[in-house]
């Protein structure tokens, strides 16, 4: 569907029925062409997802020397060699985090300087933890800011030795510091600082692609884990589809009492996000708290389902949403109150959705923002299966992630209407 400034839900009058065909994983297929990359020979990804955030790390890949085909709309052919070289200028990776922050550990084992850098929203986007991680094992990284651009003066090398990482605000630098350590000259061994690590799940992505890759990783503790040196080795890996993806259909199908087929049962995905599931089959009776440290990307979708619980909703545990593509808190609270005051509200780093059943079937005219932020997009327009007027603006950031999202809502009978004007629409 052609890009189109914002667009209306109109309810569905009936349970969706159908099938979907997910998106591959995202934070796979980057961690997958990262490691494909760096591995020697050619490796097939097949499953993949195609996407802005995707895009970034391809095109930044080839820029420092690496092959990579796409012979179809679901694979990449990458062909490495083991080196990265020089890009010949900066590399720009939008707001991709995964991208960012794996692509600045990696840098390392380029001959010569990089410079990593984003859109207006990544340039807010935290990475000091990294970079000061990197400097305990030798490698000259800074960011005036904090944040990016970021420079990186490799030496082809990555010393080994023991990093203790803040990974506080993501776990995307543990991720980073695991797979760039994968080809250090020595053995690395890398400890957090502090007893817990949202997101863990994604750790244990990593480490097993890391070991499809032929890595050698083992974890010694509940927070540390040591990386023998050893070559990546090209391998054929298949990417399963996006979990975060599936939580707007098993809410979609929640919400409306319907029953979408995804082609995978929530326990067979190893993405963290699925543990959503246990508490989208509950709604409407939610639980009355919900810690989300390790489905971070599914909150979005849950907080709106909690709108439409029987009782108040409290998500715990998502501090670090605030340092997503948008502060996630604050743009979720914006949002739901823009449906109706006082839905939402911000308790410190908490969310509390106070929950009303009575919405399902009102119409509340309402132009949700996305704030560039495809989750805020995909699951506001979850609103719009039970409330009529919800329009969705700047609704191409689902790009991001999920470029076929609305196609996806359309093939399930969802109706959407191109918003030219606060008054006017037609029917695409």
């Amino acid at each position: 569907m052609a890009a189109v400034p914002a667009l209306r839900i109109t309810p569905p009058t009936q349970p969706l029925r159908g099938a979907v065909e997910l998106p591959g994983s995202k934070s796979i297929t980057n961690r997958a062409l990262l490691l494909a990359a760096l591995a020697d020979g050619t490796s097939h990804l097949t499953g993949a997802l195609k996407s802005d955030d995707t895009r970034h790390m391809a095109t930044a890949l080839r820029q420092m020397g690496v092959e990579i085909d796409e012979p179809t709309a679901t694979s990449f052919v990458v062909r490495g060699n083991g080196s990265l070289a020089v890009p010949p200028a900066p590399l720009f990776l939008g707001n991709a985090g995964t991208a960012v922050r794996f692509l600045t550990a990696v840098a390392a084992y380029v001959p010569g300087p990089v410079v990593l850098d984003g859109d207006r929203h990544m340039q807010k986007r935290p990475i000091a933890p990294l970079l000061d991680a990197l400097g305990a094992l030798g490698v000259d990284a800074s960011a005036p800011t904090g944040c990016p651009p970021v420079t990186v003066r490799g030496t082809s090398h990555l010393a080994g030795g023991k990093v203790t990482i803040d990974a506080g605000l993501s776990s995307q630098y543990v991720s980073a510091i695991l797979m760039a350590a994968g080809k250090a000259d020595a053995p690395v061994a890398v400890s957090l600082r502090g007893t817990g690590l949202d997101a863990r799940g994604y750790v244990d992505l990593t480490v097993a692609a890391m070991r499809a890759f032929g890595a050698s990783v083992e974890q010694e503790g509940p927070m540390s884990w040591r990386v023998q040196p050893a070559r990546y080795t090209a391998t054929d890996f298949r990417i399963e589809p996006d979990a975060s993806a599936a939580t707007y259909v098993w809410a979609a199908a929640a919400l409306t009492g319907g029953e979408i087929d995804i082609g995978l049962a929530p326990d067979a995905f190893t993405q963290p996000d699925a543990k959503a599931f246990a508490e989208i089959v509950r709604f409407p009776e939610m639980s009355a708290e919900i810690n989300g440290s390790q489905m971070q990307d599914a909150i979005p979708t849950l907080a709106v389902l909690a709108a439409f619980n029987i009782t108040p909703v409290r998500f715990t545990g998502i501090r670090n949403l605030r340092v997503k593509e948008c502060d996630r808190i604050s743009a979720v609270c914006t949002e739901l109150c823009r449906i109706r005051p006082g839905l939402a509200r911000e308790d410190g780093d908490d969310l509390i959705v106070t929950g009303d059943p009575a919405l399902a079937g009102q119409t509340l005219p309402t132009r949700i923002e996305t704030y560039a932020d495809h989750r805020i997009a995909m699951s506001f327009a979850l609103a719009g299966l039970r409330i009529g007027g919800i329009t969705i603006l700047d609704p191409a950031c689902v790009g991001k992630t999920w470029p076929g999202y609305w196609d996806a809502l359309k093939s399930l009978g969802v109706i959407l209407s191109e918003d030219t004007t606060p008054s006017g629409h037609r029917t695409v």
